[in-house]
């Protein structure tokens, strides 16, 4: 039970192991945020008000989905198991179902975007779909009334120089994969983490900064490098000898925490570590040991390139359009959830040394698919042998929809990409710098979500 109090270190990783899944119930989570807007102006929505979010959630509502309260507002929505949460900023997230295939991820995007249009535009809303708003300034940015944010927005700023901005104006797609065992998650967390940075050059979709050029490929990529060097970045410990579950417990326990959740109170935890926490002598909680269910909140509360919860969690992509919500999990997927695939992509992996993949993820938000990995080899030399492989694990699932594609049709969007060397970001910036006169405005029509 998740409310049971943790009394010894061997709990910690205990909690990894039991998510361990035989083959059989692995499934498929994504999650999405988008940035409304009011259409008129496109100035972004506050939580209230005739063209709020709040009545965005109340329409959600008559379609069949249930509220979650934070006291008196509005603060999530759930359907069976998908939910519907705020950001900081505003950006409405999708976490989706766990789900057996990517052509069912596909339909449950589409579903989730006709839903949230059926509702926002009787108000004037929109919603776009990209990795950094393209022209707020951050105090033009709303606060939800998210407990949890308003610590979090007073911590951010303590340690890194660009918290703040990953909180209220950035936006991603996640990917989450199960795994079989500690040697699985072990492999497939070096191999996600590896290729991490080929993700953000794929998926780049973020090359705007209040209104001009930022300089970036991904500029919410470059954020994210920027916002908090402890509980974020690359996890170099992941590629030692002996890692295992345990080595991510290390890791974790000395994180500083946001926050315990007591009732529907959020007590500041003052940056003391979970360390602390178990040891007795965490300020807010005197003498009080940890729940499960504290462990639980600390890890959601840690942000490197991947996440390890019950799942892996691949955090490294801009978010993007339909076909994007739907390339990213068939790209990991294909990875992944494939022996063969993964053996390939192991291997491929193993030949990187750390500093490797430091300076891949270093360079990328910048150079994107440009970037170099040494002198005749390029990040989109990678991206050509890393999809063939993510294809091939695709086609050996064998899992078609109705008119007899697998799931490999979902890796087209990008494979094209890669053959053009051109990510979303690419044809942004020429369409700034030609078509639109230098002006973002037209992004509100041509990223609409």
């Amino acid at each position: 039970m998740s409310d049971r109090t943790i009394e010894n270190y061997f709990q910690l990783a205990d909690y990894f192991q039991d998510g361990c899944k035989p083959v059989s119930e692995w499934r498929i989570g994504t999650e999405h945020e988008k940035f409304g807007f009011i259409k008129e102006n496109h100035a972004p929505i506050n939580y209230k008000g005739d063209q709020g979010i709040l009545r965005i959630l109340n329409g959600l509502i008559d379609l069949g989905w249930e509220p979650k309260y934070e006291k008196e507002n509005i603060i999530a929505l759930y359907s069976g198991k998908q939910s519907i949460t705020l950001e900081p900023g505003g950006q409405l997230e999708l976490s989706g179902a766990p789900l057996a295939n990517i052509h069912e991820t596909c339909v449950e995007v589409n579903s989730h975007l006709a839903q949230l249009r059926s509702v926002s535009e009787k108000i004037g809303i929109g919603f776009i779909s990209m990795g950094f708003h393209p022209n707020l300034k951050l105090d033009e940015v709303p606060l939800m009334p998210k407990s949890r944010y308003k610590i979090m927005k007073n911590y951010m700023p303590k340690k890194g120089s660009h918290g703040l901005d990953m909180m209220f104006r950035t936006c991603t797609v996640q990917t989450n994969l199960d795994y079989s065992s500690e040697f699985d998650m072990v492999k497939k967390l070096r191999v996600s983490l590896a290729l991490q940075p080929l993700s953000v050059a794929l998926f780049a979709n973020s090359p705007f900064l209040e209104g001009g050029l930022s300089g970036f490929k991904s500029l919410r990529s470059y954020v994210w490098m920027h916002t908090d060097d402890e509980r974020c970045g690359m996890l170099p410990f992941v590629f030692e000898e002996g890692m295992g579950f345990q080595s991510y417990v290390d890791y974790a326990l000395d994180v500083p925490m946001y926050f315990v959740i007591r009732g529907e109170d959020f007590l500041n935890a003052n940056g003391q570590t979970f360390r602390d926490f178990m040891e007795g002598s965490l300020s807010c909680l005197p003498r009080e040991k940890p729940l499960i269910s504290d462990w639980e909140n600390h890890l959601s509360t840690l942000f490197p390139e991947v996440r390890l919860k019950k799942f892996i969690e691949m955090r490294g992509a801009d978010a993007g359009n339909w076909s994007d919500l739907c390339a990213n999990p068939a790209f990991w997927v294909g990875l992944l959830y494939d022996n063969d695939s993964l053996n390939t992509a192991y291997e491929l992996i193993s030949d990187f040394t750390i500093d490797e993949i430091l300076s891949m993820r270093e360079n990328v938000p910048t150079y994107g698919l440009k970037t170099e990995i040494s002198s005749k080899f390029t990040m989109n030399d990678l991206a050509e042998i890393v999809l063939e492989i993510s294809k091939k694990g695709l086609k050996n699932r064998k899992i078609f929809d109705s008119s007899g594609n697998d799931e490999s049709i979902f890796l087209e969007a990008i494979v094209q990409r890669q053959k053009k060397c051109e990510s979303p970001a690419d044809k942004l910036i020429d369409l700034f710098e030609n078509e639109w006169s230098g002006s973002v405005t037209k992004i509100f029509e041509e990223n609409m979500a």
